[in-house]
């Protein structure tokens, strides 16, 4: 075998970003969800202003706020000294940061996801499937998952008479937070709640945001007692943690309202939801930061034979917040 003498000087390749990366916007929702932006060779500029390469119509947005630098050696983010700050996974850009495959990106309001990696187009109709069963602001799964999901575990709690459990709470005065202090602030409390809600959650259950600060939790094979301590865990949780945000120490609790349903009675998604819709309702009306339920669901013999009446509940509090 010869001696190699020599060593060949080679020009580094460029890797799997630039004219094949994207930002995919995904929060809030709205005309522009799933929306593609190319990163091709050149520098993208995201801000309120309307010759912004990416223009975002939203206070919160500085006129220039960020630029994004497609390079060989990959993508950087930098913030262009904007009013609330550029953020990467929630982590504040100081100066100029690389960005990788599957970040999310944050300016103002709005917040996109990254893509790079090898084949972007099958990563893009992933994200977009993917935007269809999550919530693209706290990353737990959103409403329409939550119905399906209730659906199929009502429907397995009847055929083999185990209990099931939903909980259904939200966020103590959350519009003051908002008036206060800003949507910005509104949108950290409702992630920093579904994170620290999250670890409580086991595998085999599900933990969705129901809609504005109103989150719901099915719990599988959770019988009454063992509902209502999880939804005390959950409150006491929440009530322990320091929500910080810039200089505003921000106190955050939740009212929580409880059903179970040992699967002896016919109950819809509807119904169970309207149930701790109900006591979460109560729990407000009677001071907040509190549970209330599971008592006792009474159900018309019509519904225990498969009728199509409403349950009726036992020691009723408040009228209805909302129709479903």
């Amino acid at each position: 075998m010869p001696n190699i003498t020599t060593t060949w000087v080679q020009q580094p390749q460029p890797i799997t970003t630039g004219r094949y990366a994207c930002l995919v916007h995904i929060y809030p929702s709205g005309n522009k969800l799933g929306q593609r932006y190319a990163l091709g060779d050149y520098p993208v500029v995201i801000g309120r202003s309307d010759d912004n390469d990416i223009p975002i119509q939203d206070h919160a947005v500085s006129r220039k706020h960020a630029r994004i630098d497609p390079t060989p050696d990959g993508v950087f983010v930098s913030d262009l000294v904007s009013t609330n700050g550029t953020f990467i996974n929630d982590r504040q850009v100081n100066g100029t940061e690389v960005i990788h495959d599957g970040d999310y990106l944050r300016v103002g309001n709005n917040i996109y996801r990254f893509l790079a990696g090898g084949n972007v187009e099958a990563e893009y109709h992933e994200e977009i499937y993917r935007l269809t069963i999550v919530d693209g602001l706290t990353q737990i799964h959103n409403q329409r998952y939550l119905f399906d999901f209730l659906d199929r575990e009502l429907v397995r709690s009847a055929r083999h008479a185990r209990p099931l459990a939903f909980v259904l709470f939200d966020i103590d005065r959350f519009k003051g937070i908002n008036d206060t202090i800003g949507h910005l602030a509104g949108d950290y409390a409702l992630r920093e709640l579904a994170a620290c809600v999250r670890d409580s959650v086991r595998r085999e259950d599900l933990f969705a945001r129901y809609g504005g600060d109103e989150f719901g939790i099915v719990l599988v094979e959770t019988p009454p007692a063992e509902a209502r301590e999880f939804a005390q865990r959950i409150r006491e949780t929440v009530a322990k943690k320091v929500f910080r945000f810039e200089q505003h120490l921000l106190r955050v609790t939740v009212s929580i309202g409880v059903v179970c349903t040992a699967g002896d009675a016919v109950m819809t998604t509807k119904d169970i939801i309207q149930i701790a819709d109900r006591r979460l309702s109560e729990a407000k009306h009677t001071g907040r930061n509190r549970v209330v339920g599971p008592d006792a669901v009474a159900l018309s013999p019509e519904r225990r034979l498969g009728g199509s009446r409403m349950p009726e509940l036992v020691g009723t509090g408040p009228s209805f917040r909302r129709a479903m």
